[in-house]
């Protein structure tokens, strides 16, 4: 399969459910346009809904290289674009005084290729994930624009470095931030929410095969009553679900959702409020 297999919404739909990602119809749709339009995606929603799994599902589907850039506080294009093996160099420079020519420093030999660099020339297809772009500043946002815009990166030591073959770029937000416009509207754009019940243990029949009903069922109920209690810090996402019915599911009669609950709530507080409510009471 490539990704001319998915370039419809029932075919992103049949893919994606191949590789356990079990999309709606909207989402398919977002998936299908992003690889027919050749535009980027960005995919905003709550943490742990399924949002970076996107990118590695289309990836698997059509058998494609994911090549992820995780994007955080003060990124650059040393992190995201290219950088100089600066050791290297340095030896080069030494041996170059022994007299032993090691060539042009600023070379491809000596070039170091980060995430973006290594989408544009990589010769077959790619899936580029750029996750959590949120959490990039204003700076490099407006560099990223750019990039989308061209797919063409410029090395002063070494020219313009182009694509001829355009990745599919998957883009994720936990909007913790707001985004600019103009990076939004270079994209198609898709908000993940949490599943629906019926969904969700749809969900983890698919990723947890060996589960029983009636586990996946107390999970999901419990995860949906955790859900209702807006004053928590910290929801549990899909993953949490997961691994949930996957702890009851390695305890087998000895599993407890009161006593594992730490495996969906991380935050001591989340913990406190939700015992004292006796909110998985009869789950």
């Amino acid at each position: 399969m490539s990704f001319s297999d998915i370039g419809s919404v029932e075919a992103a739909r049949a893919a994606l459910s191949a590789q356990g990602y079990l999309a709606d119809r909207p989402l398919a749709l977002a998936v299908a346009l992003a690889v027919k339009l050749e535009q980027p995606l960005l995919v905003e929603g709550e943490a742990g809904v399924g949002k970076t799994e996107v990118a590695r599902a289309m990836a698997a589907a059509s058998r494609a290289r994911l090549i992820r850039l995780q994007c955080h506080e003060g990124i650059d294009l040393h992190h995201a674009v290219y950088d100089w093996d600066y050791a290297r160099q340095l030896l080069a420079l030494r041996a170059a005084e022994s007299g032993v020519n090691e060539g042009e420093l600023f070379s491809r030999r000596f070039l170091l290729r980060r995430p973006l660099l290594e989408a544009l020339e990589h010769a077959g297809p790619v899936v580029l994930l750029i996750d959590e772009i949120d959490r990039a500043d204003d700076e490099f946002e407006a560099f990223l624009l750019e990039f989308l815009s061209d797919f063409a990166v410029t090395i002063p030591e070494l020219g313009t470095v182009s694509t001829q073959h355009r990745p599919v770029v998957v883009l994720t937000s936990n909007r913790t931030r707001e985004l600019h416009d103009a990076l939004k509207r270079r994209c198609l754009y898709h908000w993940i929410d949490y599943p629906s019940p019926e969904r969700e243990r749809a969900i983890v029949h698919a990723r947890v095969p060996d589960v029983p009903e009636s586990v996946a069922a107390r999970v999901v109920t419990a995860v949906s009553r955790l859900r209702e209690q807006a004053d928590l810090y910290k929801l549990p996402g899909v993953g949490e679900t997961l691994v949930w019915a996957q702890a009851l599911l390695a305890l087998g009669e000895d599993g407890d959702l009161e006593e594992t609950l730490g495996v969906a709530l991380k935050v001591h507080e989340d913990l406190q409020r939700v015992r004292e409510r006796k909110v998985l009471e009869g789950v």
